[in-house]
């Protein structure tokens, strides 16, 4: 009786902190993984297929969607991009813990297509903060931020259908109540009846 996988999914606006939340859970949660998504754009120098990406084929993601693999798939800037329901089955069935950082749009097919899962949405603490963080990157022009600004707001409206809403205010904060979401759900019974099993095999 193995323990069943725990599908995190985790969505944010630019700027509210999101990349560092999940790169920080997979640090402290050794056995968890960052899902492979298939894309059909070419490989960036040092990624590497089945670690970065499963990098496809046009034809081939679009045989995939026929056959109807995917939970959720998007075209992004021309190239195809998609989570194969094989890949959270596959982690779910074998004990595996997934961290899915995806948008919006695309955490909703998920979980129209997808059973179970914790839907978790990273806030930020507020909209004046979320321009000054992305201010204080110096990378984007005034009109990009302005349009993510606009997004950002557009996102959060989203927010009510997750299962679980963090403000990262401060890191440590938010990080930590991550991990207890995490906890949390090992501890549920379904996936501690493993535990519970072998009890009774001494």
């Amino acid at each position: 009786m193995k323990r069943e996988g725990l599908i995190m999914i985790i969505s944010a606006p630019s700027g509210a902190g999101k990349t560092t939340l999940c790169r920080e859970l997979l640090k402290r949660f050794p056995g968890m993984r960052e899902s492979i998504s298939y894309t059909t754009r070419q490989p960036r120098p040092g990624e590497v297929h089945g670690e970065d990406y499963f990098f496809v084929s046009r034809e081939e993601f679009l045989r995939m969607v026929a056959e109807d693999a995917f939970a959720e798939w998007a075209e992004v800037h021309g190239n195809l991009y998609g989570t194969a329901l094989q890949t959270l089955e596959d982690a779910r069935r074998n004990g595996v813990d997934l961290v899915l950082d995806i948008d919006c749009q695309g955490a909703l097919k998920l979980k129209e297509r997808f059973e179970g899962g914790a839907y978790i949405f990273i806030l930020p603490p507020s909209m004046d903060e979320l321009r000054r963080r992305l201010e204080n990157r110096s990378s984007d022009t005034q009109d990009v931020i302005d349009r993510r600004i606009e997004r950002a707001a557009a996102e959060i409206k989203e927010a009510r259908w997750y299962d679980y809403i963090i403000i990262n205010d401060r890191f440590e904060h938010a990080f930590e109540d991550l991990s207890a979401i995490v906890l949390t759900h090992h501890r549920k019974t379904f996936r501690m009846m493993e535990q519970v099993a072998k009890l009774f095999d001494i």
